[in-house]
């Protein structure tokens, strides 16, 4: 081929396939599905993503279940069961009316009584739900900040113990004139609540050792020493065989809110005021603020020149402080006199009612109202349906499992996950940059 031939330009194609590379424009970056979207969420997002309403879906989710135990246990129930083909909608009919009839009682149980001939037997129900509410609160309370510390704090029924006993023997072994008396029997039972909190944080704090470990073992210990002190002179009623103290003078007793009718007290009350000072402690005090951090990362917070130690010591004591609270309220506002059981189970339900509350003030409140209203429903329910007071309890067991899942009750639900949006604005910015530079 000659040299004129090979400097001739060649035409491009008609339909443009043989151009150049330098004539094709260059592909635009293709952005990964997940990292477009909106830079703000939607109000729609916001929402079902939030802790409110995965605690919402969590009870629901438990409801459901426990409605199901109730329908496969009721015995009208089964006999339809076994013409189900036949007949398929006498069982669905025998099964909405097993759970529905079931579910009504414990609302009546708990909140209101419409079938109640007088006013105060129809409010009556909400009122018990307050009265079993009120230790919830105080000891949900003490729990929550120590989950906020970074402590797993499981020793309330022990805390609760220690509180009552100290407030029972100045209720009924001191006579004072009732303002004097009442405080001392409040600030004795924050007391014995703190030192039996505030020894876990100490030892803790100064021995490393594990705060479940001892808060279980000094659960044990108060509860045997209730026991021991009711059988002793000082503790027990004089004339009586039985493991139980003499009544408190009424000068220590909590005034009751709506009189004698009602067992609701002026406990609840302080347990309101509790839930506001917890609040603008854990939000808006300087010693919320490093209890906080203490929390998130100890050795973080060590760096920054934040006591950790003492940040143990004075979170159990604040909690033990609460729990003890709680024991106050028992034996001064509903109880009356000191027994072996006068913790009954609000230990350990407070925890339940921390977690449901996202170990937040307001939200242990409301968890507390809620579980309050499960154990002053769940005897109406089986007294009037004959359905077993233990279904309560595994609807409560199902809520902390529900709970310690969250990825099944979005998966459940359909909740987005808040965590995975969060990642992907993370890479968002990195991922841009790379499509920019292709």
């Amino acid at each position: 081929m000659s040299s004129t031939e090979s400097q001739q330009p060649v035409a491009a194609p008609a339909d443009g396939l043989g151009a150049t590379p330098e004539a094709q424009s260059s592909p635009s970056p293709v952005t990964p599905p997940w990292a477009t979207g909106p830079e703000k969420p939607s109000l729609a997002y916001r929402i079902t993503s939030s802790p409110l309403v995965l605690s919402a879906a969590a009870l629901i989710a438990a409801l459901i279940v426990g409605g199901l135990l109730i329908i496969f246990t009721d015995q009208r129930v089964l006999t339809r069961m076994n013409y189900f083909f036949n007949r398929p909608s006498d069982t669905f009919e025998a099964a909405w009316k097993a759970s529905s009839t079931a579910y009504a009682a414990l609302f009546e149980g708990a909140i209101f009584n419409p079938h109640g001939e007088t006013f105060v037997d129809k409010i009556y129900p909400l009122t018990e739900t307050l009265t079993i509410a009120t230790p919830l609160i105080f000891a949900g309370l003490g729990v929550a900040i120590s989950f906020r510390s970074g402590l797993f704090n499981i020793g309330a029924q022990g805390q609760i113990i220690l509180g009552a006993i100290v407030a029972g023997y100045i209720g009924f072994s001191w006579h004072l004139p009732m303002a004097i008396h009442l405080l001392l029997v409040v600030l004795g039972g924050v007391i014995g609540g703190a030192i039996w909190g505030g020894l876990v944080g100490l030892l803790k704090a100064k021995t490393g050792a594990h705060e479940v470990i001892l808060c279980i073992m000094l659960n044990y210990v108060a509860l045997n020493l209730v026991l021991y002190l009711l059988t002793t002179p000082g503790f027990q009623r004089p004339g009586s065989t039985n493991p139980i103290s003499p009544q408190i003078d009424s000068s220590a007793q909590l005034p009751k809110m709506f009189g004698d009718s009602f067992r609701l007290h002026w406990g609840f009350v302080l347990a309101v005021l509790a839930v506001l000072l917890v609040s603008w402690m854990i939000n808006r005090s300087t010693i919320g603020f490093r209890l906080r951090a203490v929390g998130a990362n100890p050795e973080a917070a060590k760096s920054a020149g934040i006591n950790v130690t003492a940040g143990y010591i004075i979170v159990m004591l604040m909690s033990g402080g609460l729990s003890g609270m709680a024991g106050v309220s028992q034996i001064s506002g509903t109880e009356k006199v000191l027994t072996g059981d006068v913790a009954a189970s609000f230990g350990f339900d407070a925890i339940t009612v921390a977690l449901l509350g996202r170990s937040t003030p307001w939200g242990t409140f409301w968890a507390g109202l809620l579980y309050g209203a499960f154990r002053a429903g769940g005897v109406a329910m089986q007294t009037n349906t004959g359905t077993n007071i233990n279904i309560v309890l595994v609807v409560q067991s199902l809520i902390v499992l529900f709970i310690a899942a969250p990825p099944l009750v979005r998966a459940i639900f359909r909740l987005p996950d808040p965590s995975k949006t969060r990642k992907a604005k993370r890479h968002m910015p990195a991922a841009r940059k790379a499509g920019a530079t292709q």
